[in-house]
C-alpha cells in the first residue's frame, strides 16, 4: 500500500502551518541561559523565505544542498527550506575535518552548504571551499558568504503549498565510515514516511511529544526518529547547546521521547555511580518505599522523569547497562536499523528480550542468509548508493534484500539478537575467526570501563583494548585504586573466559591512555569505535605488552606507578597452550 500524500514528511509540516500556528515548535538556546523558541507558523515563515532564495538561483530540481552543523533550530529550518525550493539536503557531521567534508561536497556536487556550529578546530576555514555558497546560521563562528538573517529579511516568503511528491529524491545521507570511505545513502520522501507510520503503529505516539535533539542529524537515527516523527506528529523540538550545558538542556525539555546511544548512557550511569556507589545504590534500590523515591529522584536528575518511551541505537548496548536503567524506570529499549534501511527492529517496551533488539517492524521483511546474516526488505530500504552503481548491485540481492552485513540469531519469537559484524570478524594465527562484538559487550559491562576493542588478527589469541571513564581514569594515579581496579579487571576476564571457546579466551586486557575522539579518528561521529584505525595505532605494540606476561597491562606505566605484576591467566598468557 502507497503512502498517502498527505502523509509525507512535508506536506505534514505544512498542515501544521495551517491549522496550529501558534503552537511552538522549536527551542533553541543561548549563551548565558537565553532561549528562543519559534512556533510553526514563524519556523515556516523563515523557511519559505530561505526557500524562495535557493529557487530563485536557477539550479536544477534536485541540486544538492549541505547542511554542515551541530543540531539547532536553523538547521531543521534549513532542510525544510531545501525541499520547498525542490532539492535535496546533504547532512555533514560537524565533527568532520575539512579533507573530509571537502571530499562528501564535491561527491555530492553541492551548490550550496549552510553553516553553522561545529566541533572541531581541524574545520575551521572549510568555508573558503571553493564552488559552494556558504549561508552562515546565527550561531556559525565562520563568516560564510551571506548569512541566514540577511537571506530571511531580504526575501519574500514562498507562496503557497510547495509539496514533494513521494518518489522524489529528499536527502543523500553519508555514511559514518567506521570500515572505510563514506558513502551517500538515497532516500526518498516516502521512506521516512513509512518510517513514521510504522514507528507511531508500534509504539502508540500520538498526543503532544517533546524531544531533545541532539544525536547528529547527519545520522539516520535522529533524522528519521526525531526530526521526521516531530515533522509528521508536530512535536515540540528542543536543542542544545553543547556538552557543557547538555545536563541543562536536558532538564530544561524534559523530554517524553529520548534517544540515545550506548556511550552516552554509559556516562549517564557512571555519573550516578560516582554519587552513589553502585552497592549501595543496589542495597538502597531494595528497600520498600525508598527505592519508588530513589528511582524518581536518579531520574529527574537525568532530566528523563517524563520519558514514555527511550532507545538505543547505533552501538550494541551491554545487556547489564539495559537492564539497570530499566530497573530504575526508564522504559529503555534496544532497536535495530542502519542508514541504508532506516530502523527496522524495535521491540515495544512491555516486550523486551535483553540482549536482543525486537521482532522486524510492520512491513519489513526480514530473513537470514544460510551465513547468518541478516537480509531485509521494506518501503524504508535506500535508492542506492549516489553515483555507485555497482557497490548499490552488490549490496542488494537478487530479490531485492538488503545485505546488512549484520550475523545475527533468531529467538522462537522472531526477536534477533545482533552477534557482530561480518566484516570485523579476525582470524587468529590459529585459524580460527574471532567475533569481537559479544566478548566486548561482556567487557564493556565494568563500571570502569568506557570503550573496548577487541583485536588480534594473527595473533594465538584475542586481548582487548580498553579506555577507563574520567573518573576513574584520575582515581588510578593512587597505586591502591589502580590495584583494586586492577583486581577486578582480572576478575572479570576470568569470568568472560570462562564461557569461551579456548581459541577466543582473551590473553590480556589493555588500559590504554586514550581518550577515544572523533578529532583523533578512533571513533565515528556517531560515537562507533573506527576498528581499522585502533588495529592500526595498538597492534604494533602487541608484542611489547605479551612479553610482559600479565592479564592487565598499561599502556603508560610512569602515568599510573606500578605494583608487582599479578600473575598471568591459566591458558591464555603468550605461549600457553589451548585448553
Amino acid at each position: 500500500m502507497d503512502i498517502p500524500p498527505e502523509d509525507l514528511p512535508l506536506q505534514k509540516v505544512l498542515r501544521w502551518e495551517r491549522e496550529c500556528p501558534d503552537r511552538i515548535f522549536l527551542t533553541q538556546p543561548f549563551s548565558h541561559g537565553q532561549v528562543r523558541t519559534w512556533t510553526w507558523a514563524q519556523a515556516l515563515n523563515e523557511s519559505r523565505r530561505m526557500a524562495s532564495y535557493l529557487r530563485a538561483q536557477g539550479w536544477e530540481p534536485g541540486s544538492r544542498v549541505a547542511i554542515l552543523s551541530r543540531n539547532c533550530a536553523w538547521w531543521l529550518m534549513a532542510d525544510l527550506a531545501i525541499w520547498m525550493a525542490g532539492h535535496v539536503s546533504v547532512p555533514i557531521y560537524p565533527s568532520l575535518r575539512t579533507q573530509s567534508i571537502r571530499q562528501i561536497l564535491e561527491h555530492c556536487g553541492a551548490k550550496a552548504c549552510f553553516i553553522g556550529a561545529i566541533d572541531e578546530k581541524e574545520t575551521a576555514g572549510v568555508s573558503n571551499s571553493p564552488g559552494v555558497a556558504w549561508i552562515a546560521f546565527p550561531n556559525s563562528a565562520e563568516g560564510g558568504d551571506v548569512s541566514w538573517e540577511a537571506l530571511v529579511e531580504s526575501n519574500s516568503p514562498l507562496p503557497g503549498q510547495p509539496v514533494r511528491p513521494a518518489n522524489d529524491l529528499a536527502t543523500i545521507i553519508y555514511t559514518s565510515g567506521t570500515m572505510g570511505t563514506p558513502k551517500g545513502v538515497m532516500h526518498r520522501f516516502d521512506s521516512f514516511a513509512w518510517n513514521a507510520r510504522i514507528m507511531s503503529s508500534l509504539l502508540g505516539l500520538s498526543g503532544d511529544h517533546r524531544v531533545l535533539s541532539y544525536l547528529p542529524l547527519a545520522h539516520i537515527v535522529e533524522r528519521s526518529a526525531v526530526e521526521t516523527l516531530s515533522f509528521t506528529r508536530g512535536w515540540h523540538i528542543f536543542f542544545t547547546e553543547g556538552l557543557e550545558t547538555f545536563m541543562e538542556d536536558l532538564k530544561r525539555a524534559r523530554p517524553t521521547l529520548f534517544i540515545s546511544v550506548p556511550r552516552l548512557l554509559v556516562k549517564f550511569q557512571q555519573g550516578v555511580f560516582a554519587k552513589l556507589p553502585r552497592q549501595k545504590l543496589q542495597t538502597m534500590l531494595r528497600i520498600p518505599g525508598l527505592s519508588h523515591l530513589l528511582k524518581h529522584r536518579i531520574l529527574t536528575q537525568l532530566g528523563l522523569e517524563t520519558v514514555q518511551f527511550a532507545a538505543c541505537g547505533a552501538a550494541p548496548l551491554p545487556t547489564e547497562i539495559l537492564l539497570w536503567y530499566r530497573k530504575v524506570g526508564l522504559p529503555l529499549v534496544e532497536g535495530y536499523g542502519m542508514t541504508e534501511t532506516m530502523i527496522t527492529h524495535l521491540p515495544h517496551p512491555a516486550n523486551v528480550r535483553p540482549g536482543y533488539v525486537g521482532a522486524a517492524l510492520q512491513g519489513v521483511e526480514a530473513r537470514v542468509s544460510p551465513e547468518n546474516e541478516l537480509q531485509v526488505r521494506s518501503p524504508m530500504n535506500m535508492l542506492g548508493y549516489y553515483l555507485e552503481p555497482r557497490m548499490t548491485a552488490e549490496a542488494f540481492t537478487d530479490d531485492g534484500f538488503f545485505k546488512t552485513g549484520d550475523i545475527v540469531s533468531v529467538a522462537s519469537d522472531g526477536q534477533i539478537r545482533i552477534v557482530g559484524r561480518i566484516k570485523e570478524q579476525f582470524k587468529t594465527s590459529k585459524g580460527k575467526y574471532v567475533v569481537p562484538a559479544p566478548i566486548e559487550g561482556r567487557l564493556m559491562e565494568h563500571p570502569g570501563v568506557e570503550a573496548c576493542c577487541l583485536m588480534g588478527t594473527g595473533q594465538p589469541n584475542p586481548f582487548a583494548v580498553v579506555t577507563l571513564s574520567d573518573a576513574v581514569r584520575g582515581r588510578c594515579i593512587d597505586p591502591q585504586e589502580r590495584a583494586s581496579l586492577e583486581k577486578s579487571l582480572c576478575t572479570l576476564v576470568e569470568s568472560v573466559n570462562r564461557d569461551l571457546d579456548p581459541f577466543e579466551r582473551l590473553s590480556m586486557i589493555v588500559v590504554v591512555d586514550g581518550p577515544w575522539t572523533v578529532a583523533n579518528g578512533m571513533i565515528t561521529p556517531t560515537l562507533k569505535i573506527r576498528r581499522s584505525s585502533l588495529e592500526s595505532h595498538y597492534l604494533e605494540r602487541m608484542g611489547e605488552w605479551r612479553d610482559q606476561n600479565r592479564p592487565v597491562v598499561w599502556e603508560s606505566a610512569t602515568r599510573f606507578p606500578g605494583r608487582p605484576p599479578s600473575p598471568p591467566l591459566p591458558g591464555t598468557a603468550a605461549g600457553a597452550p589451548e585448553r
